[in-house]
């Protein structure tokens, strides 16, 4: 059995180490907040004092971290205990650009780097149906399967390194306009003396019907904002990187490019670690701003 090593104990990698653990794999765990691996130490992993000391003793190193500069940081001490034929395995959704230059940083020493970027949420990761989109060697991605699939429904080979992460970028910008206009359509539907609570159950199984929907737009109907299953400033953070990919490509996303800015906005009033279902703050006088 492969030895795995998770770092990253965030929204979502604590279930999906949780998974992990419950289909009886060998976990090691590691977060700069040590004390978000205690609940997972005591379901049975093993706790690493550091990064470097993770590395040493795993076969497969997954990590799921905020962002490019963070995942660069980890690569990093990473990469000096770093054994050839070890495979990274990137869950974050960072920048393609990096992770290629990552990729090849991980050849250089005969390891194997796999952006595997996924989509689903907590919920997803909670339920082991998240859907992956992985770049990289293809031999290495199919040979990781079995234990990825503990994780998720669905593993999709997309091409080389950074074409996962491509593809998170488009998924993210289905998402981030999607629950965009579900923020409209709610302050909309409630104006128009609509019980808006009923939107998702009216529009389920129909074209517009959607995760987002099924999940976000009863809390933004309701104003429930108290369970954070996702952050505002991730979402922005994944279109401001669908906008410089579309500059880099020649691409046009204006869609994408609004949102960045109505985002950018929300986040400076003081949302950007609250859940999306505050962007009917956006379009309806709500009084519990954030301070």
């Amino acid at each position: 059995m492969a030895k795995i090593g998770f770092i990253g104990i965030g929204l979502m990698g604590l279930p999906m180490c949780k998974r992990l653990l419950t289909a009886g794999e060998s976990l090691w765990v590691y977060n700069r907040n040590e004390a978000k691996c205690q609940l997972l130490v005591e379901l049975g992993a093993q706790q690493a004092d550091s990064i470097e000391s993770l590395s040493q003793v795993v076969d497969i190193i997954m990590l799921c971290v905020s962002d490019t500069q963070a995942v660069q940081a980890v690569a990093q001490a990473i990469f000096s205990a770093l054994k050839p034929d070890q495979v990274i395995v990137d869950f974050s959704s960072i920048s393609p650009d990096a992770t290629q230059e990552l990729a090849q940083q991980a050849n250089a020493k005969g390891a194997h780097w796999v952006d595997c970027p996924v989509s689903g949420g907590v919920a997803g990761a909670q339920a082991g149906t998240l859907a992956m989109m992985a770049g990289g060697n293809g031999q290495v991605i199919q040979q990781l399967e079995p234990v990825l699939m503990n994780l998720g429904q669905r593993l999709t080979h997309m091409g080389e390194s950074g074409s996962g992460q491509t593809t998170k970028i488009c998924n993210q910008m289905i998402v981030s306009c999607n629950v965009l206009v579900l923020a409209e359509v709610m302050a909309m539907a409630k104006r128009a003396g609509v019980d808006a609570t009923k939107i998702p159950q009216a529009l389920k199984g129909g074209f517009a019907d959607s995760t987002p929907l099924q999940l976000t737009g009863t809390r933004m109907a309701v104003q429930d904002f108290d369970e954070i299953k996702w952050h505002v400033k991730t979402l922005l953070k994944d279109l401001d990187m669908a906008n410089l990919l579309a500059k880099e490509l020649g691409s046009a996303i204006p869609m994408a490019g609004l949102g960045a800015e109505l985002m950018r906005q929300h986040a400076s009033k003081g949302y950007a670690e609250q859940d999306p279902a505050t962007f009917v703050a956006m379009y309806e006088s709500i009084n519990n701003t954030p301070k």
